[in-house]
Formats: C-alpha cells, structure tokens, sequence
C-alpha cells in the first residue's frame, strides 16, 4: 500500500505544477470513411508545427473514429489523417488561439486508396502499445517473434500480462481473467483456457486490448480483469485477403483471411488451424508425509515422462451491412475445434515406516496413463447499431450465443512389482455441453460536449450439462461400473444486470472522469446431490479520473470492484484419479469471490517517438478461490481406499491482498528500437484456519516480470527483432510457483512490394529442456516436483497479402451527404 501512496503523492504534485498549463486549446474531430460513413477507428492523427518536418504531437482515433488532443499552444498548425488502405489527409492552418478555442474538424472524410494494392505508400504506423483512459491496447501486427506461434506467444508480450510454461495467464499477478473474443464471451474459453489460447493463430491477432479496471458497462466477472483479442478484419474496399502459413519442429499453423466490400456491405470469411508435435517432457515428484497418529513416516518417489499432443482450427463468417449512414447491422458466425493427448510413464517407489526408524514396506510399481480432450464450439452473434443526429448519440442492441461440446476421457493402470498385488486401474469418459447466450441493450446520450450518459441492460444465460462414467478394473482384467463416480447433472446459471455511468469533464477541464455503477443479480441451480445454491446480488461502483498534465503527458486513478463466481468445474464433486497419489476434485459449497482494486498510471511520450508508462496497484480479495492441497494417509472415495493422497481442492481461503506496479517503455534509436516491460508484485494470503488445518495462516510472497525486446530495421526491407522473458517464482499459500525463462529469435524479409514476407524463429534455439522446480508443503507433508519441459523449436512462416482496392462514388448519395449541416465532434 506504501508503493500506491507514495506514487499518489509524487504524482498529486506533478499535478499542482503542471495545472497552471491546462486551458490552453485543443484539436478535435472525427474521421469517417468516404463510402461507408462508418468511423474510422485507430486512424492516426498527426499534429505538425507549420513547416516542420516531423509531428510534435499525436493520438488514435477511438472506436468512433473521435480523437481530442487537449493543451496545444496558440499557434498555426497543420494536421495529418492516415490509416491503412485510405489516402492520406491533410488539413493546413489549423488555427489555435489562446484561451481555449477548439477547432473541430468535423467529418474527415478519408478516400480509400484506388487501384492494386502494390501503389499504397504509408507513412504511419501504429504503436505498439496504446495507452488509453480505459484499457492498454497492445498492437500485435508486427509482433516478429511471435509469428508461427499462437495467442499465448503473444500475451507473453502484453504488458501486465503474465503467462507461464503451461499456459495459465495471469493479470496484475491474478489468474481470475475474463477472455473474450472481438468484445464477445465464447464457451472455448470455459472448456480449458490454455488449450484456447494455443488454437488461435497469432497471425489471426490484430490487437490485444488489457482492461485491468472495467467501467460499469463491462460484466463484472474476473477479478483481474479483462482481456479481448481483436482478430483481424478490414473495412477496405474491393477484394483482399492474406495467407499466413508456418512449420516448425514443435509448431504449424496456417490461416487464411478473404474480405470483400462493395460500398455499404462487407463480408469477411476466415479459416485458420495449428498443431503442436509429439513432444516428450520428464517430471519426478518426492514427497514425505507423516501420520502422526500411527507414528508413521511415508516417502514417495515417481519419475517418468509425458508424451503431449495438442491441435485446433478455427473458422469464421462475419458479415457487415450499413443500411443507412446511421443504421449498421453486424452478424457472424463462427466455429471452433481443439483438443489434446497425453500419455504417460511413471516408476513409483512407496516406502513407509515408523518414527523410529523400522520399515514397514518398500511397495515397488509402474502406472501408464493416458488423457484426451476435445471440444467444439460454435459462436453466433447479431448486432444492430442506430446513430443519432447528435454526435455521440446511439443505440446497440446486441445477441451473442455460444455452444460447446466437448469431452474429457483418461485412463490409469498400476502394476506391483513387489507386495503381491494385483493390478489396480480405473477410467472414466465424460461428455458434456455448454451452451451461452448473451443479450444486452446500450444507449449513449451526450447533453453536451463534456458530458455523456451511458446505460444499458444485459441478461447472461447459462446451462451446462455432464454426464460422468466411471469403470473401475477388477482382479481378472475387466471392468465393472462404479457406481458411486457415475452420474450426471445439469448446470443453470442465470445473470440479470443493469448499468449506469457519466462522463464528463472537471474543474474547468482540469479532469477527465468517467463513474459508473452496475447491479448484477445471479441465480445458480445444479443439482449435485445434497447442494444449494443460493441467488445474490452484486453492487459493482467504478470510477476512472484522468489529467492531461502536459501535450505528451498524462495520469490516471481507476476503483474496480469485481466478482469472480466459481464455474462448473470448480463446483463440480468428480474425484479425477488418473494418478490415485494425486487425486483433484470440485468444491459444490464454494462462494464467489469479491475484489476490491485501485490503480494509478502515468503516461509520457517523447517528440522523437518513445513513451514509457509507469503505473501501480492495490487489490483486496474477499472469500479468494484458490487451489488448496489437503494430505490423507488414507483417503476413502466411494468405498474404495487410495493410499498417500494429496487431494487438490479449490476452497475460499480467506483474502488475498497484492501490491504491485508495471513499468512500460520504448525508445528508438534511429532504426534500432528497445521495448522493455516490467512487472512487481508483493501478493499476501491469509487463510483463517479450519477444523482440519487450525490456527491463521499468512504468506507474502514477491513476484516479477520482466521482459525485454529489441528489433532493427536493415535496408531492403529486412527486419530482425529478438525478445526475451523471465517470470521469477513466487512464494503461494502451500509453497512456490517456479521461475520462468524464455527467449527467442526472428527475422523476416518483406518483398513483392511489402505484400509478401518469409520469416524465420527460433525459440529457446540453446536449450532443449526448461526445468521447472516447485514445492508443496503443509504441516505434516512436504513434496518437490520437477519438471523438464522441451520448448526448443525452430519454424518457417510465409505471409502473403492479395487484392485489389476500389473507390466507386456515388454522387447523389455524395452530394446529399455534403449538403447535411455539419455537427460538432464532441468526444468522449
């Protein structure tokens, strides 16, 4: 918390010094699309001094195509319009007065490029990373390294964002994360989030938008936050695509993108699909456990490998209609296939004796075992969007609906070498379906140029069912039911929410706010046996205040309170036993978790292109879910003993309070550019005590992050770019979370006139194995696992974009446009 107030402090003063140079005037405006009337969302906006080479300052358009820059000195200007596809705009004497005059440069219109492709120049080029007063938006387009890799290869990059060797990723330190796809939930992500996260192509990735304090018109699940991945898409006129292909020695993966628009109607097709190879990983476990009531000591120890397999595709349909310059319909459908096998070894050695030191047995055995899970997943959305006459002024009406099925099997068998026991196994195949739907109503309402109502109404509707078969392996090599893990339930969740907020300006200015409130009613119904769920409400308050110190200078403080509800998986009571020393289980009394979070940012950016960011935070939990590991000497699961158990169970653990800050920044250096982003977290948990583990328990762990990456431009056309992270381990509830260190290599050369490029990477090209070492510990067991990961790979990737651009104008509807009074462009 001291981290928090003392940047609060240096940054309260910062605001004193600099206020006197708020007042001065500001330039605004909205860029539109010449054909379409649709807005033109990430257009880059350049401020020129007049005769002056280079922009002194700068900004993206938004989702509306509205852009404001504030505190520009009296003076004459010229002003730059670029985006991709369109023809560069420019508008000179761009007059500022002392005093606060605003130029509003209402309706840019911006041309779309006529003719081939092969004559576009475009000079700007969108930034990295994008720091807006909502979300942190990382541009992902010309991510070098990540090219032949997949989303995760990607969200290593995103600042904030943490990811480790198995794909869990965490946000601000917090693995509660809500991910949604074009600003759209998809049932993919409930199935397992990492086999997701490694079936979308990074070359499908157009952006990666990182919303760590959501505003009151977000869903109020995930106590970390949001993250969205845009794929890519085009608005352009005419017939184009690209084609995106890798291979490697651990990953392929190819896509395919075709879009075409004829005026008002679009449409854009995509397939996309990747494959991890066979790779091996060794792992050895050692445990000690003692029962302290036998005078017992126990010791466990398991070496072996594990053979994974993982592949996916994707497909997708959109299609975009703009009935009237203020009437656009959107649709698309879209479907979705990944899954995974494991199989694996496992040599076992169980010896037991007694305090004193007399052994007991010395119990020798192999166990294979075997794992697979797949699902698909269709996703349908409609959306209509009605602008006013009032700049600013509309309504969206939104359904969003999303099925699943998928399954999960797995299989273990346990051979005794000594102690004259028979064979032991079990197996279980468990099919299931989830299905989504989302509706929502949004009405924005400016009353004037700095003030903007918001509202809406949502109403999430979920249902799940599973159907559990479980065999158990008899003395003679069959098997026969279990009847006590075969069963099957239905899920129903249902969520009612309404939200209101304000934006609007401060002070004379002085500040940017933007406060909401949301109400979230939640109804559970599942029907494990002797399990109640009962309904609760949810006030979420938000509220976000930004200052503009200077031209290129900015703070923000951000409240989020969020929700974190347990899902399906965690409530549901299926004991896995495909390794019976390690058994997992749902928690069917778990309560949902409440977070409460405060964030402050500082944003610079330099005349000669670099910018860093600077932020901190503060986040309480309340009832946190986190997975807790429970020793049994003994554990009884429907009337059959498994010795020496760790059972992992997600339990409310009492609060969980982090403390951290992120550091952002990028420096060029003639055609040399440095990026580097780090993270630090010092995360405390406090668990009260229950009637099996008494007395309080408290850990502080700290945390880091951090990663560097470097690319240089050489002459024709040729870039080379290397990136390197290292996640440190971090002190939990029962032990460590391992460290992590990744690096990687690229080059790629753009050629047929920058529509193609051919890439070479190489990952982690010097070592073949990452070992991962973590601890598990409780007042009566200890154990050290370690794992030898192969991530070494090496891969290929060709890209080629096709197409030609048009421009047909239609001179009616032209000349009535131009006839319409022109309105003021009063961003939000």
């Amino acid at each position: 918390m001291r981290t928090v107030l003392s940047l609060l402090f240096f940054l309260l003063i910062s605001v004193n010094n600099y206020a006197q140079t708020a007042g001065k005037g500001k330039i605004s405006g909205k860029v539109t699309d010449a054909v379409t009337k649709q807005p033109v969302d990430y257009a880059t906006i350049s401020v020129f001094k007049q005769g002056a080479a280079s922009p002194f300052n700068g900004i993206s358009t938004d989702a509306k195509g509205v852009f404001s820059i504030d505190n520009i000195p009296a003076g004459d200007y010229k002003v730059t319009i670029d985006f991709l596809g369109y023809k560069r705009t420019t508008i000179d004497h761009v007059t500022v007065t002392d005093g606060g005059n605003t130029p509003a440069l209402s309706a840019i219109l911006l041309q779309p490029v006529q003719n081939q492709l092969a004559g576009v120049t475009i000079t700007a080029k969108t930034p990295i990373i994008e720091n807006r007063i909502d979300k942190m938006v990382y541009n992902a387009a010309n991510d070098l390294t990540a090219q032949g890799g997949v989303a995760l290869d990607v969200l290593k990059k995103v600042p904030q964002v943490s990811v480790d060797i198995d794909g869990n990723v965490e946000l601000q330190g917090n693995a509660n994360v809500r991910f949604l796809i074009n600003g759209k939930p998809s049932s993919i992500f409930g199935a397992s989030l990492a086999d997701a996260l490694q079936a979308i192509p990074a070359s499908q990735i157009k952006s990666i938008e990182v919303i760590t304090s959501p505003g009151a018109k977000y869903d109020a699940a995930g106590t970390g936050g949001i993250i969205n991945i845009i794929l890519k898409d085009s608005k352009v006129q005419g017939i184009n695509g690209s084609v995106n292909l890798s291979a490697g020695s651990r990953l392929e993966n190819g896509s395919f993108n075709l879009n075409a628009r004829k005026n008002n109607f679009g449409v854009n097709a995509f397939f996309s699909g990747n494959a991890q190879l066979k790779t091996t990983g060794l792992s050895s476990n050692n445990r000690t456990s003692s029962d302290l009531a036998e005078g017992t000591q126990t010791n466990l120890t398991q070496s072996g490998d594990n053979t994974q397999r993982r592949s996916g595709y994707q497909s997708g349909l959109s299609f975009n209609w703009s009935v009237t310059p203020k009437d656009e319909l959107t649709a698309s459908v879209g479907f979705n296939h990944f899954g995974n096998h494991n199989n694996g070894f496992s040599a076992q050695e169980e010896l037991k004796a007694t305090t004193a030191g007399a052994q007991l047995y010395d119990l020798l055995s192999n166990r294979t075992s075997d794992s697979r899970f797949h699902v698909n997943a269709t996703d349908v959305s409609l959306s209509y969007k009605k602008q006013f006459k009032t700049e600013g002024q509309e309504l969206e009406v939104q359904y969003n609906t999303s099925y699943g099925k998928n399954t999960f099997s797995y299989f273990n068998e346990q051979d005794y070498l000594t102690g004259g026991y028979p064979t032991s196994g079990s197996r279980s195949n468990n099919p299931g379906s989830d299905r989504e739907t989302n509706i929502s109503i949004d009405y924005t309402q400016p009353f004037s140029k700095t003030f903007t109502l918001e509202g809406g109404v949502k109403a999430v509707l979920q249902n799940l069912k599973n159907v559990v078969n479980t065999d158990t392996l008899l003395n003679d090599g069959t098997y026969i039911n279990n009847a006590g893990q075969t069963y099957g339930f239905n899920y129903k969740r249902k969520i009612y929410a309404g939200y209101l907020s304000v934006s609007t300006s401060l002070f004379h200015k002085f500040l940017d706010a933007k406060i909401g409130l949301r109400d979230e009613y939640t109804n559970t119904t599942a029907d494990f046996p002797g399990v109640t769920i009962p309904g609760y409400n949810t006030v979420v308050p938000s509220a976000t205040l930004a200052h503009k110190l200077t031209q290129t200078s900015s703070i923000k403080l951000a409240y989020s309170y969020r929700i974190e509800r347990p899902d399906y998986g965690d409530l549901n009571p299926f004991y896995n036993i495909s390794d019976p020393h390690n058994i997992s289980t749902g928690n069917p009394n778990l309560k949902p978790e409440l977070s409460h979070g405060l964030e402050l940012g500082y944003n610079k950016s330099y005349d000669g292109g670099a910018n860093f960011y600077l932020g901190s935070f503060y986040r309480h939990n309340l009832d946190d879910i986190q997975q807790f590991t429970t020793p049994y000497p003994v554990l009884n699961i429907n009337g059959r003993d498994y010795a020496d158990v760790l059972l992992n169970q997600r339990s409310n653990i009492g609060t969980q309070t982090t403390v951290g800050g992120n550091l952002f920044g990028s420096v060029p250096i003639g055609k040399l550019n440095l990026r580097t982003n780090m993270f630090f977290a010092s995360r405390t948990n406090t668990n009260p005590g229950t009637v099996a583990n008494p007395g309080v328990i408290k850990v502080t762990g700290f945390g880091y992050r951090i990663n560097l990456n470097a690319s240089y431009q050489f002459p024709h056309d040729l870039t080379a770019e290397a990136f390197a992270n290292y996640n440190s381990s971090q002190k939990n509830l029962q032990g460590s979370r391992p460290y992590f260190f990744f690096y990687n290599f690229a080059v790629r050369k753009q050629f047929l006139n920058k529509k193609a490029s051919l890439g070479l990477v190489a990952a982690n090209p010097f070592t073949h194995y990452i070992t991962q070492k973590s601890t598990t510990y409780g007042s009566t067991f200890n154990q050290l696992s370690i794992r030898q990961v192969p991530l070494q790979s090496f891969g290929i990737s060709l890209s080629y974009k096709f197409g030609k651009l048009e421009f047909s104008k239609d001179k009616e509807k032209d000349k009535e446009d131009n006839n319409m009074p022109a309105q003021d462009a009063g961003g939000r």
